[in-house]
């Protein structure tokens, strides 16, 4: 061991936060996350910075708010100069791994790793290695992760549920799991320190687990969340209508095919792909025992936003900013012997935290490019606010937690016809958890509605990263980039905490 902490990351996709053992939900079996839990730190409220996939997973590898990175959609071209976690921790030593569903924009993740494979076709080089896997065993013609091979054009990214055709180590999870053991081992062999970025597709629907993930569940012992059926009035019009489309039932490929049917196997697909998730979190973290790395690696196991799970009667995660349920995630910590054992934080922490925490725990030089903060203190069992807001972000609308109030922010655009003076949402969560009560035109909320909005709009300018400024700041360093007297990081913008050292306000 060279001194130096590894890393473990671990990123699922599409996890609801509610859906774990640990948080008492009363279906789920999650053993491995729940143990992962008690001997780390869990962050109960954990808000992602976006709700699809590219963008978030883009905010944990940056360190960056959507609003600078500036992706809102999937995939796209590469991020001029923005650095990565991984080319970071590279550039200081790190061996650096990226195995799963990378889902980046092209060569952004790629060329900072230095093994990468991927299983989704997500990323630049599509699937090659995991499909040749499947070939050599007789299984690519029954691979049904991305979609149901008997079902054609219908069957693809179906959120219908049944048992998967593929064995569990056959499975996008259980390859991948071997090749980051694989890329672990030959690093502790080296004597050098590793970050291993691994990415499991699931529970992301195809909700089809392995078994004996599928046989885990009895359909008629699942409860249904409370929200799953109830009065929509005060709900975003693009969100009622989503749950219409889902009561209609037009998308059941498995019989019976009637909408109640259909939604409990979905949640029996969504249940047991968690399961499996938890399954492979199980796999790594035996091998760090038996490899003797437990004491030396630190463990983080997140998702890159939520699931409905059959919440407001949606069946997956769009339209993702109107719910708790997909803008708050799972977020857990574990260093053994390092961190304080069981301990829950429940203040706000963000996705872009996790850059800065594990520069400041490796020993590393910050990013500065992150937007994140450090919470080292709270994995020591500390408490304190690091957050006062935590921001979920698409182009037209923006979700903001404070405290135990959720308020989302829809630009008029939005829904002109319906709202001609405008729409928005605002939960009070200690009284309302499953956001069935809108309070946004309440009269008596008013107030805090403004207050809200304020906050937002201070949040959104305080922390945006400008390309130029007048007076421009100078800096120094291998982080930045000096142009005559202009300083500004590798993306070509500088750090806002630079701007609250100008001298001069004149231009502010």
């Amino acid at each position: 061991m060279s001194g130096q902490p590894n890393v473990l990351f671990i990123i699922s996709d599409q996890h609801n936060a509610k859906v774990m053992g640990h948080q008492g939900h009363p279906s789920v079996r999650t053993p491995n996350l729940d143990a992962l839990a008690a001997g780390g730190v869990r962050f109960d409220n954990a808000i992602t910075q976006n709700p699809i996939c590219t963008p978030s997973r883009m905010c944990y590898l940056s360190g960056q708010y959507a609003h600078n990175h500036g992706y809102y959609g999937l995939g796209g071209p590469r991020p001029h100069g923005l650095p990565t976690l991984l080319g970071h921790f590279r550039r200081s030593g790190y061996r650096t791994a990226a195995a799963g569903k990378i889902h980046c924009p092209e060569y952004w993740v790629e060329e900072d790793s230095d093994f990468f494979r991927e299983v989704c076709g997500c990323s630049v080089g599509g699937c090659a290695e995991y499909n040749a896997h499947l070939q050599e065993r007789g299984l690519l013609e029954l691979r049904d992760d991305l979609s149901y091979p008997e079902h054609g054009g219908r069957g693809r990214q179906s959120v219908d549920g049944r048992a998967s055709n593929i064995p569990y180590e056959d499975s996008p999870e259980g390859w991948v799991v071997r090749q980051v053991m694989g890329f672990m081992e030959r690093s502790a062999e080296e004597g050098r320190p590793f970050l291993a970025h691994v990415s499991l597709p699931k529970p992301h629907q195809i909700y089809a687990p392995s078994e004996p993930f599928w046989s885990l569940y009895d359909e008629e012992d699942l409860v249904l969340p409370p929200n799953a059926q109830y009065d929509m009035a005060r709900k975003a019009p693009h969100l009622r209508q989503a749950a219409e489309h889902w009561r209609r039932g037009e998308w059941a490929l498995f019989e019976p095919r009637t909408f109640e049917a259909a939604r409990l196997r979905k949640l029996h697909g969504y249940l047991g792909c968690v399961s499996q998730v938890d399954h492979a979190v199980g796999e790594l973290m035996a091998w760090l025992r038996e490899a003797g790395l437990e004491e030396d690696t630190i463990v983080i196991y997140c998702t890159d936003h939520g699931d409905y799970a059959c919440e407001h009667g949606n069946m997956e995660k769009a339209p993702g900013i109107c719910s708790d349920a997909i803008t708050r995630i799972p977020f857990l910590w574990s260093w053994k012997g390092r961190f304080a054992a069981g301990h829950v934080v429940p203040g706000i922490v963000e996705t872009v935290d996790l850059s800065a925490t594990l520069c400041a725990l490796c020993d590393l030089e910050p990013m500065e490019t992150s937007d994140g903060k450090d919470l080292s203190h709270l994995l020591g069992g500390e408490s304190g606010e690091v957050h006062r807001v935590g921001v979920t972000e698409f182009a037209w609308s923006k979700s903001l937690r404070r405290g135990d109030y959720r308020y989302v922010h829809y630009v008029p655009e939005m829904f002109p016809e319906e709202y001609s003076k405008g729409f928005g949402e605002l939960y009070d969560l200690q009284a309302d958890p499953w956001e069935m009560d809108s309070l946004f035109f309440e009269p008596g909320y008013a107030d805090l509605v403004q207050e809200m909005r304020a906050e937002l709009l201070d949040w959104l300018i305080a922390t945006t990263r400008p390309a130029t400024v007048l007076p421009m700041p100078r800096q120094e360093g291998w982080q930045f980039l000096t142009r005559g007297q202009s300083s500004v990081n590798r993306d070509g913008k500088f750090p806002p905490r630079l701007v609250t050292q100008l001298r001069s306000r004149n231009y502010l």
